[in-house]
């Protein structure tokens, strides 16, 4: 039976289960339609994977599908998505790395991306290497062209570890104990080469490493963590060996969490409005008289509030990579966050990297004598629900019922993504976001006091559910 390309092909990359929705001759088909697409004949793709088993096997079907349609096949390797950025933005060549980021070990999938790093969604190029996958796969036949293209292999991971300890000097800092949690996936590979002396000279860190073995079988949790369950093992390791960070990276180490020296996590808007304070001083040294951060709309109000502080000027956008890249892109921006723990910099080619933000966060509690409690705690002023979802047949009907009941409040209404009531004297705001693959509501509030922020939650998923 023909596959139903359907299936695995999201809004933002290429997601689905091993040898049912995503299989080696899929993914043939998939890089003969992203040279087709792209019109890449004659030009260079990078191809890379990440640990899970199936990803060498699908990088080598890649390569097969792309050089039969003439393009010339730069394989990197065991590499993470960030990696791939790094190989796109400096070698300016379109590519493809195999991962299926923090999913369980039976998934795997691809993240795209244009010459430069630019990335592939369903609006720039991604339904129509689809479709022309799909065309191949129906005709169970890839014509070659009279000139296939080359292949050849290299190892990008001393270049990308040189390229981000340029970005931030962590070799000043005061002594630190670091322990990293890589949940078995690809920071495993770069922690030791980056943070380490694996490749590069020594930093003043001690690194205390956690399931550092790559293993796409997770063997000891799963590769997700923003799920508090997994953070567990960092946490208590981190009271234990009494470090002072511990960092969390999924399993294609583009994400990056961080716990504080309690064993407590900072949540990702604190770090984000840590590392844009950085960022704005830096460009305004540099001559930026107003620097741009990015954020997404349910990250918390100190974000932008500590962007304008520092002189620099906070654009909002919706949830999600595809957009936040697209408005760093529009806006110049020097760096984005997101509450998902994703972290874009204009140096690293509008792309996120798990890896630089953690950088960054060392930097900043290595060139100062407060604990990283009391650190992030000026940038977490507020109480926040965190995300709830709910589980709603009808998500619009729901949505309605509670934009109905706060249209009399003192408060502003947007519908930029989901619905966003904010209250005028700004003591309050919530959003509800409807997922695109489940019969969820996803509810993120916060408010100047956990009172109200429980009030406002508490009200918001009772109309929600009531129907």
């Amino acid at each position: 039976m023909t596959i139903d390309l359907s299936a695995s092909f999201k809004a933002y990359d290429v997601r689905g289960l091993v040898d049912e929705t995503i299989t080696e001759e899929s993914v043939r088909a998939v890089g003969a339609a992203f040279v087709d697409v792209l019109g890449l004949a004659g030009q260079t793709v990078l191809v890379g994977g990440d640990m899970r088993a199936s990803s060498a096997d699908f990088t080598a079907a890649f390569t097969q599908g792309a050089t039969s349609r003439g393009a010339n096949v730069t394989q990197l390797g065991l590499v993470s998505t960030d990696m791939l950025y790094f190989a796109s933005g400096t070698m300016e060549a379109p590519g493809v790395v195999f991962t299926a980021s923090h999913n369980p070990a039976q998934y795997n999938g691809m993240k795209m991306s244009k010459a430069g790093a630019v990335p592939l969604s369903a609006e720039t190029g991604l339904e129509d290497i689809r479709d022309a996958a799909q065309a191949y796969l129906d005709a169970e036949e890839i014509p070659a062209v009279e000139e296939p293209g080359s292949v050849e292999l290299i190892n990008i991971l001393a270049q990308y570890s040189e390229y981000l300890r340029s970005l931030v000097d962590l070799s000043g800092i005061k002594p630190l104990k670091v322990v990293v949690d890589a949940a078995n996936g690809m920071s495993g590979l770069t922690t030791g080469a980056v943070l380490g002396d694996d490749l590069l000279s020594a930093l003043p860190l001690e690194i205390t490493p956690l399931f550092f073995e790559l293993d796409g079988s997770f063997p000891n949790h799963p590769a997700n963590p923003l799920e508090s369950e997994n953070l567990r093992d960092l946490q208590a390791r981190v009271r234990e060996t009494g470090a002072d960070i511990g960092l969390a990276f999924d399993g294609d180490a583009d994400r990056c969490f961080v716990i504080d020296e309690l064993g407590e996590p900072v949540s990702p808007s604190a770090v984000t409005a840590l590392v844009a304070r950085r960022e704005i001083t830096r460009a305004q040294a540099e001559g930026e008289e107003t620097p741009v951060v990015i954020h997404n709309l349910i990250t918390s109000r100190a974000v932008p509030e500590v962007v304008e502080q520092a002189g620099g000027r906070a654009v909002e956008t919706r949830v999600g990579h595809s957009y936040m890249k697209a408005v760093m892109a529009e806006e110049q921006a020097i760096f984005g966050g997101e509450h998902s723990a994703h972290y874009y910099f204009r140096e690293f080619f509008n792309a996120d990297t798990g890896m630089l933000a953690a950088m960054h966060v060392l930097a900043s509690l290595g060139n100062q004598g407060l604990p990283l409690s009391e650190l992030a705690a000026e940038f977490n002023p507020y109480a926040a629900s965190g995300e709830i979802n709910s589980e709603v047949e009808d998500k619009a009907g729901a949505a309605e019922r509670v934009e109905a009941a706060f249209a009399d409040r003192d408060a502003e209404i947007s519908h930029m993504d989901g619905l966003t009531v904010r209250a005028t004297d700004g003591t309050w705001w919530f959003n509800l976001r409807p997922s695109n693959t489940e019969p969820f509501l996803r509810f993120n509030g916060e408010a100047h006091s956990r009172e109200k922020m429980e009030s406002v939650r508490d009200e918001v998923l009772g109309l929600v559910t009531q129907g």
